[in-house]
C-alpha cells in the first residue's frame, strides 16, 4: 500500500516536471514580416503636404501603379515648396521596417537643388494631424535615401534631422545630415533599405543588407519652435515612439515591398 502511494506521488511529480520542462522549452513566437502596403491602393497611409490639410493628396502626388507606391509629379507645373509626407497609420516604437526604392526621371521644376534623387523615411514623427499647416521640414529623424548623379560623391542610408538631434558614440550630434559610407546608386536599380528601431536606445540603417549607420537617443532640438511646442504639450525630449512617413521632396521616386516587423521591448 505504501509502495502504491509512493508510486502515485512519483507519477504526479514526474508529470509536473515534464509539464514545466515543456513550458520552458517551448520556443517564443518569432516576430514576422507583415506587408503594410497592399500594392493596390493607399489603404493605411495618409498624406500631409506643406500648406495643405492633413489627408489631402495634393495634385495626386502619391499614387499606386503596377504594385508600386509612387511620388509622381506629372501634374505639377512648379514644385512651389509642396513637400509631401505619406504617413503610416500606426504609432511605432520597437520595429524593423524594410522596403525597396528607386529614383526615375527628372526633378520637378522649382524643386531645390538638394532634392535631386532625394527621399527618405521619417520616423518618430508626431501624428500628422498635429503638424502646422505650413511646416516644410517634418520635425522627426530621417533615414535618408539618395540616388547618384554620376558627378559627385553621394551616399545613401544617411541620417538627417529636422528639429531633432541624435547621439553617436555618446556624443550629441547637431549636424543636420551625417553620411553613411554606402555609395548612392546612379541608375534605376532597386535598392533595399531597412530601418531597425529600438525605441530611443538604438537605431540601425541597412542598405542592401549592410549596416551603414548606427546611433541612438533621438531627441527634440529645444531651439526649434515646433519641437519646443511639442515638449510644452508633454512630449518627452528623448523620443521613443512616433509615426513613419515616406517623403516626396520634388524628384519622382518609387517604393515597393514595404514590410514591418514589430519587436518586443
Amino acid at each position: 500500500m505504501k509502495f502504491e502511494l509512493s508510486s502515485r506521488k512519483t507519477s504526479v511529480i514526474t508529470l509536473l516536471l515534464l509539464t514545466a520542462l515543456n513550458i520552458s522549452c517551448t520556443p517564443k513566437k518569432e516576430s514576422v514580416w507583415v506587408p503594410i502596403f497592399n500594392g493596390k491602393d493607399l489603404s493605411g497611409w495618409s498624406p500631409k503636404f506643406t500648406g495643405q490639410k492633413y489627408r489631402e493628396n495634393y495634385l495626386n502626388t502619391f499614387q499606386v501603379r503596377d504594385g508600386k507606391l509612387i511620388a509622381d509629379y506629372d501634374a505639377y507645373d512648379n514644385f512651389d515648396n509642396n513637400f509631401g509626407h505619406l504617413f503610416y497609420k500606426e504609432k511605432l516604437s520597437h520595429y524593423r521596417l524594410r522596403l525597396e526604392y528607386r529614383f526615375l526621371g527628372d526633378a520637378v521644376p522649382g524643386a531645390p537643388s538638394w532634392a535631386f534623387k532625394n527621399s527618405g523615411v521619417k520616423y518618430h514623427s508626431p501624428h500628422p494631424s498635429l503638424l502646422p499647416l505650413d511646416q516644410i521640414l517634418l520635425v522627426a529623424v530621417e533615414a535618408q535615401l539618395l540616388g547618384g548623379d554620376g558627378k559627385t560623391d553621394r551616399f545613401t542610408g544617411n541620417v538627417c534631422t529636422a528639429g531633432t538631434h541624435i547621439e553617436m558614440d555618446n556624443q550629441l550630434i547637431t549636424q543636420h545630415c551625417n553620411n553613411s559610407n554606402y555609395p548612392a546608386i546612379e541608375d534605376s536599380s532597386w535598392v533595399r533599405m531597412e530601418l531597425e528601431v529600438h525605441g530611443s536606445e538604438k537605431v540601425i540603417h541597412k542598405i542592401n543588407g549592410q549596416v551603414v549607420m548606427e546611433y541612438g537617443k533621438p531627441q527634440y532640438d529645444d531651439t526649434d519652435a515646433f519641437a519646443r511646442e511639442l515638449m510644452e504639450k508633454g512630449h518627452p525630449q528623448i523620443i521613443s515612439e512616433g509615426y513613419i512617413a515616406l517623403q516626396a521632396e520634388g524628384h519622382p521616386v518609387e517604393f515597393r515591398n514595404i514590410e514591418l516587423m514589430k519587436l518586443s521591448e
